[in-house]
């Protein structure tokens, strides 16, 4: 089997709509694939309701979290998208992208660059507008060259000149509010530093006792940049006995990956669908249920 856990929709910041997505992915011969825009759940009908034959479709989201003052993104699987509490703080975070990202294109205006919040509401569409769309935003007016190229503290890294911070939830509530919804918590690109500063491993030692479930080991941008994070993690995942998965963080046409450019073990997706009682993978027409 070959398993995606992480990819994005329009429904936030990717460049296939949901349909598109899961049609792509079963072009790209994959089993299954997880959803997981940030802080939404928006494009999980479109995409169950396109879902081809052979494919499962694992619904999820990205949460976007902080802890001390260092941003982080949680994974969300396979939990019950109308639990009131993890709802409202879903909510809370998507509000507050639309005024994130309008300062955000004003300290780039007073950088110099001529971008314009039209712009970038052109490019998000009818996704969660985010930091993303700024950046292809600035690979338009041709500022940076690519989307990657403008998460760097010169343009939208985390403390960068024109970053802007946005209502985030604390990760170790983040992990009980999905718990409380019978979902499953992986901490996601853990040794991505160049999107930013990192927590430090005490800090995931701390996630882990406080029920986090897994981290994510195999995803093209940390191993990229951090080639020696992958058995320093796969390491720490034993000790603190995590699941360890992998995925390729696809967003379509924003990013030059593609689709389970990374994968997950079959034994550690079974994992997580025997812990999840929230929700339940969805088998495509025709296709095998999961594990």
């Amino acid at each position: 089997m070959r398993i995606d856990l992480h990819t994005h929709s329009t429904a936030s910041d990717g460049t296939d709509t949901p349909a598109e997505l899961v049609r792509n992915a079963a072009t790209a011969g994959l089993d299954v694939i997880a959803l997981t825009d940030h802080d939404t759940t928006r494009g999980h009908a479109q995409a169950i309701a396109a879902l081809p034959p052979g494919l499962t479709l694992v619904t999820g989201a990205e949460l976007s979290c902080r802890l001390d003052g260092v941003g982080m993104h949680m994974l969300a699987y396979l939990f019950d998208p109308d639990e009131p509490e993890l709802a409202r703080e879903r909510e809370l975070v998507r509000d507050d992208r639309v005024p994130r990202a309008q300062t955000m294109v004003r300290k780039l205006q007073e950088l110099g660059v001529p971008v314009t919040w039209e712009q970038v509401a052109r490019i998000a569409g009818d996704g969660s507008v985010g930091r993303p769309h700024v950046a292809e935003a600035l690979v338009e007016l041709g500022v940076v060259g690519s989307v990657s190229d403008a998460f760097t503290p010169q343009w939208l890294a985390d403390g960068g000149r024109a970053y802007a911070e946005k209502h985030e939830l604390d990760p170790f509530d983040a992990i009980r509010l999905v718990k409380a919804a019978g979902g499953v918590t992986v901490l996601a690109h853990p040794a991505a530093a160049q999107r930013g500063r990192i927590v430090p491993e005490s800090a995931i030692a701390e996630l882990a006792a406080a029920g986090l479930d897994g981290i994510e080991v195999d995803h093209p941008e940390q191993l990229a940049y951090a080639p020696e994070s992958g058995p320093r993690l796969r390491a720490l995942a034993a000790d603190l006995g995590l699941l360890v998965t992998g995925s390729s963080d696809y967003h379509g046409t924003r990013k030059t990956v593609a689709l389970g450019e990374f994968t997950t073990d079959p034994e550690i997706y079974g994992e997580i669908t025997r812990r999840a009682t929230g929700a339940f993978p969805v088998p495509g027409a025709g296709g095998a249920p999961a594990a």
